[in-house]
């Protein structure tokens, strides 16, 4: 190799290096904040000790959810049933644990809906033509001026008492602030010199959404979508309360409120396991939400950072 290719290839090294290094110390920057941010490790612990409970709950749970027994119904908390009994006589525990896989699947599909149609929307109106722009966005204020769950309630009503329509309902209803965020993250970046370069180059519309825009606004629509977790559980068990959701005897916390409201005197425990179950799960996605808007958001600021400035 002679000295001239030597001499060209040094820059070349140094500038990948220095590269590297910077790469490495952003990673190393966004884990402390990550392992330091306490939002997210309370968030996260409730979240994660919810979908163990989820999993194999079921398959640790002593007791057949649907089963009657009749001699034992309304008992109070005991050694045998930590939870008690219900009007049935069955466990309000294992019915606790087997309602936590319906709320959180249901949770989790419809967020899931939500976040694709929404995404996709606001990708294309961000995107596309100014007329499709502007279709699109008339159709997210006519769905915005409706109140989310009264429209779930209707649409829920319609179709009929099932988790499946309980999913569609809520789904419906949803996805226009997803498509908002998108929107407005894309107007954003789309214009940056990045981007631009891209087009220059010949680049399809194609890979410089999937490489370029999306990316870019994954962060808001990741913490939009682990805010709405929990409002989706709450309006998941309001749907089932109201007898739109699951149907007895599915065990659905909604509906274990639902069935329990007649002994809140002689049997608190029916209605209160439920509910501090559903409380729980709320606030723990609502913590998790703020701890990762908190560490993804590029323009916020924590305290440490303020009292080292």
């Amino acid at each position: 190799m002679s000295d001239r290719e030597t001499r060209r290839r040094r820059p070349t090294r140094r500038l990948r290096a220095l590269l590297e290094r910077g790469q490495r110390l952003v990673q190393r920057r966004f884990g402390r904040r990550y392992r330091s941010n306490g939002n997210i490790r309370l968030g996260g612990a409730i979240v994660c000790l919810l979908a163990i409970v989820a999993v194999v709950g079921p398959m640790l749970a002593p007791y057949d959810p649907t089963a009657q027994a009749l001699e034992r119904r309304l008992t109070g908390p005991s050694l045998a049933h930590p939870l008690g009994t219900d009007a049935l006589g069955r466990d309000v525990a294992t019915r606790l644990v087997y309602g936590a896989r319906i709320s959180l699947a249901l949770a989790v599909g419809a967020t899931l809906v939500r976040l694709v149609v929404g995404t996709a929307v606001g990708l294309l109106a961000a995107t596309g033509s100014r007329l499709v722009d502007a279709a699109l966005m008339r159709l997210v204020d006519v769905q915005l001026a409706f109140p989310g769950l009264v429209l779930a309630l209707v649409i829920a009503g319609t179709l009929g008492p099932s988790v499946r329509n309980v999913v569609i309902a809520l789904s419906t209803v949803g996805w226009a602030s997803y498509a908002r965020v998108v929107r407005s993250s894309v107007l954003a970046v789309k214009d940056r010199p990045f981007v631009e370069s891209a087009r220059l180059c010949g680049t399809p519309r194609r890979r410089i959404v999937t490489r370029h825009l999306l990316p870019n606004v994954a962060s808001p629509v990741l913490v939009l979508a682990t805010l709405n977790l929990g409002t989706v559980v709450l309006a998941a068990a309001g749907l089932s309360f109201l007898g739109l959701g699951a149907q007895p005897p599915t065990a659905e916390w909604g509906t274990m409120i639902a069935d329990g409201r007649n002994y809140l005197r002689s049997a608190p425990w029916l209605i209160t396991a439920p509910g501090v179950a559903i409380a729980v799960t709320v606030i723990g996605f609502n913590v998790l939400g703020d701890g990762l808007r908190d560490v993804l958001d590029p323009d916020h600021v924590d305290d440490a950072d303020r009292r080292r400035t």
